[in-house]
């Protein structure tokens, strides 16, 4: 077991708020790190059967129980329960009381604005990030490594096979939450979805494209993207266009929160199938860009981070805001350095203008780091910082 980067932040803000709400998806450590770092306080998990219905029946009699504080977790099952919580919290408003965890938001996040607002702080878990997962002193693997196996602890913890974990996950995790939430009665064109985004990763969304190729209606893709998004399965990533008179893309990209679950749903099992697939580039852009809002969640940062795609699709993978100025990044899968990998960097900043861009980044797949007419040039698998 490691120590999670995200740690440090939540002994933090339970030193200042009577209670800490960490969400995040299913299997990314939100049980452990609260047991780890909150080892006086008693465990009750809402996905007991038993201690749920006697939260549904009897909300005050099992709150008594927690009169020294409690690690509850998978509160989503329970977010009435959340009102009750919130006179216990005003009766004794003791820093880092309760830590709740939360598996899918649109179950629990309203309940939590509304009841514990000024009471909670929130947080999110994500999988393992790339430094995280460096922690364990393994020998590192090569960037198609990481984008096959994913991030989820599981699979680094207890040396699983990535396959059946994924295929246990969709099954297990993914489809009973979401039939839950949707109230599907057949999951296939579901399913055919998820797929299909799996085939458009950090691609445009073209919602009419996905409800033709799907059979629903745009609406229903909406909602169905609304609900993945939510569940942290997916990861929006919208366009730039303040301050920019030029036409302008307006649509967001998607995608996946962790690459295994892509790599499996585009039925891609080995790291060679990985490398000479055609969406290679768009998994390893997916890959460093969830690794950079992996790294805003670890510190408890928000994660305004952006793309740049003009009309005539010149366009920035990644603008990494600094302060009132914007860090445009270019990423690219290609193991060697060209110049041409700085053409949308150089648009970019004619565009904007340099009051408004600080100095570029290309982040590619080769072994080198060093500058390039003031643009940085590195992997960050290998040069992590910069």
């Amino acid at each position: 077991m490691i120590i999670r980067a995200l740690q440090k932040e939540l002994t933090e803000c339970a030193r200042e708020y009577p209670a800490v709400t960490i969400f995040g998806p299913r299997q990314s450590g939100k049980t452990t790190l609260a047991k780890t770092t909150f080892p006086h306080l008693p465990y009750f998990s809402f996905e007991d059967p038993d201690v749920r219905l006697r939260a549904e029946q009897d909300p005050r009699t099992l709150l008594n129980e927690f009169s020294r504080g409690a690690i509850l977790d998978e509160v989503q099952r329970v977010p009435d329960l959340l009102s009750y919580l919130q006179g216990a919290i005003d009766n004794d408003p003791v820093p880092g009381k309760f830590i709740l965890t939360g598996s899918h938001q649109p179950l629990i996040h309203q309940a939590v604005t509304q009841s514990l607002a000024g009471r909670t702080a929130v947080l999110e878990l994500l999988p393992f990030s790339l430094h995280e997962l460096q922690a364990y002193h393994r020998p590192e693997g090569s960037a198609f490594s990481h984008i096959l196996n994913g991030f989820y602890p599981r699979i680094h913890e207890n040396q699983l096979n990535p396959r059946r974990f994924y295929r246990a996950y969709l099954s297990t995790y993914v489809e009973r939450d979401l039939r839950m939430l949707i109230h599907l009665k057949d999951l296939s064109r579901f399913e055919t979805l998820l797929r299909l985004l799996a085939g458009r990763t950090g691609q445009l969304i073209n919602y009419d494209s996905l409800a033709s190729d799907t059979g629903v209606s745009a609406t229903t893709i909406k909602s169905w993207i609304s609900i993945l998004k939510a569940c942290y399965i997916l990861f929006e990533l919208p366009p730039y266009f303040a301050n920019i008179s030029k036409q302008v893309i307006k649509s967001p990209k998607l995608y996946f929160t962790d690459t295994g679950l892509a790599c499996f749903l585009l039925n891609l099992h080995t790291i060679d199938q990985v490398e000479r697939d055609p969406l290679r580039g768009n998994l390893y852009e997916n890959l460093l860009i969830m690794d950079q809002v992996k790294q805003l969640a670890n510190a408890g940062n928000p994660t305004h981070l952006y793309f740049y795609r003009d009309s005539h699709g010149r366009e920035v993978d990644l603008l990494i805001p600094k302060g009132t100025r914007l860090i445009p990044v270019e990423i690219k899968s290609s193991a060697t350095f060209h110049p041409d990998f700085l053409k949308g960097i150089k648009n970019f900043k004619k565009t904007v203008g340099d009051e408004k861009c600080l100095p570029g980044q290309v982040w590619y797949n080769g072994e080198t780091e060093h500058e390039f007419k003031g643009v940085q040039i590195r992997n960050p698998l290998i040069h992590p910082k910069g």
